[in-house]
């Protein structure tokens, strides 16, 4: 057993850049077992151990490498694993977040519906009067236009009188004048027998 831990170890070290298996076996038992004991030790300590000082050099700054390589590693993992147990927490979080914020929009949308509404209302409750207000607008102007019709129609027939009595008159001077009489010039006795009024009926 304690062959084969001795060889798991000396495995570790000679997976190392520039530390062989004899190199290995002799860190192994000089106590020097370990990537981390490597890379804490001295050259002189390791060539105590029966390694060259070139060798030896060269195994420490590789030992330090991939010691710093595993550190790195396990920050890296730490965070990582610190990433994951924080996840259920944040998305309970949220979720715990979300109906206050769904209950906030619905008040938001209530509030505007609200608006909304009051404003229709108030739109509506607005219409009648100023139909009213048209509809009053609308009867006075269709009053007024009725009393000037009725002036208009009033005061028609008296032009009509005044321009017949007139032609009547005329046609009686010239009648005069021409000294004819009878069938010769025919003067008509009244308004209605004059071709401009027949004309003005039939319109």
């Amino acid at each position: 057993m304690a062959a084969k831990g001795t060889d798991s170890k000396s495995g570790n070290l000679s997976a190392l850049p520039n530390v062989s298996a004899a190199s290995a076996k002799k860190l192994v038992s000089a106590k020097i077992d370990s990537v981390a004991k490597l890379a804490k030790s001295s050259t002189a300590s390791l060539q105590k151990a029966g390694l060259s000082e070139a060798i030896a050099g060269k195994a420490i700054a590789a030992a330090k490498a991939a010691t710093k390589v595993k550190s790195v590693a396990k920050k890296t993992t730490t965070k990582a694993k610190a990433a994951a147990k924080k996840a259920p927490a944040k998305a309970k979080a949220a979720a715990k977040k979300a109906p206050a914020k769904a209950k906030k929009a619905a008040t938001a949308a209530k509030s505007s519906a609200k608006k909304t509404t009051t404003k229709a209302k108030a739109a509506a409750k607005k219409a009648p009067a100023k139909a009213k207000k048209a509809a009053t607008a609308a009867k006075s102007s269709a009053k007024k236009t009725t009393t000037k019709a009725k002036k208009a129609a009033k005061a028609t027939p008296k032009k009509i009188s005044k321009v017949a009595k007139a032609s009547v008159s005329k046609v009686k001077k010239a009648a005069k004048e021409a000294g004819r009489k009878g069938g010769t010039i025919k003067v008509p006795k009244t308004v209605d027998q004059f071709d401009w009024m027949k004309r003005l009926k039939k319109r």
